[in-house]
């Protein structure tokens, strides 16, 4: 699929596109193969995504529709039907983070059944939410309008509040490895000129010859220190 979008792009005169480690499984595929080469048949285990945490299933159209959508492959129709989940999902975050539990209220009672344990001090049903043993099907019963928000925002809004500490922390990784991994090495690069860079890791970059600095940095043998080595050449070379 991914190759013929990208003959596709290639006769419109775009730019090729491929997933990247952060957005599918099959990114993470391709790079392995790309990055690290392989002498026996490739297994695609979960292990070997380092953002295994944001690849889940039951978010795969918040992922990648949006990016569907910039390559014309969504419809109007499914882009539609995207915006509204996406959009109550927001929303029913907001409306859980606004409606408070008091600690003298006749909520807090309930609370106290659902969490197992009574309510010490006030907090919002988003804080509740965030406990392990409360659900959110239960919590929909304090909002007005509750019953008729649909199972699949419902669960995305649980996950997200659940996950919030693990999803913000990964993606704040992602965002620090991303800030140079896309940064393009040219196809004339010679590796050999790139001062401080050993024979093996130069021979190595020769032969594998990597697209992007990002791919370098995952190719066996790749130090940190060739990858910065990398790095300064290149800024001094575009300055």
């Amino acid at each position: 699929m991914i190759a013929g979008l990208n003959a596709a792009r290639q006769v419109l005169e775009l730019e090729s596109w491929c997933p990247g480690r952060d957005e599918a499984y099959m990114g993470v595929m391709i790079d392995d193969l790309i990055t690290r080469g392989t002498q026996e048949p490739y297994r695609m285990f979960t292990s070997r995504a380092e953002y295994r945490l944001l690849l889940r299933e039951d978010n795969a159209d918040l992922r990648l529709t949006e990016k569907g959508r910039e390559l014309g492959l969504v419809d109007d129709e499914r882009w539609r039907a995207f915006e509204t989940k996406r959009a109550a999902i927001s929303e029913l975050q907001d409306d859980l983070k606004k409606k408070w539990v008091r600690v003298d209220s006749a909520e807090a009672a309930q609370v106290e059944a659902i969490w197992g344990k009574p309510l010490l001090k006030e907090a919002s049903l988003m804080e509740l939410l965030r406990r392990p043993e409360v659900d959110v099907q239960r919590l929909l019963g304090f909002m007005e309008g509750g019953e008729s928000i649909s199972e699949q925002v419902a669960e995305q809004a649980e996950i997200q509040a659940k996950y919030a500490g693990y999803i913000v922390r990964q993606q704040t990784d992602i965002d620090k490895t991303l800030r140079y991994d896309h940064l393009r090495l040219p196809d004339t690069l010679d590796y050999s000129n790139v001062p401080g860079l050993s024979n093996e890791v130069s021979q190595k970059l020769k032969a594998q010859r990597p697209e992007t600095l990002g791919q370098a940095s995952r190719m066996p043998g790749m130090t940190p220190a060739a990858v910065s080595l990398l790095l300064v050449y290149l800024k001094k070379k575009s300055a």
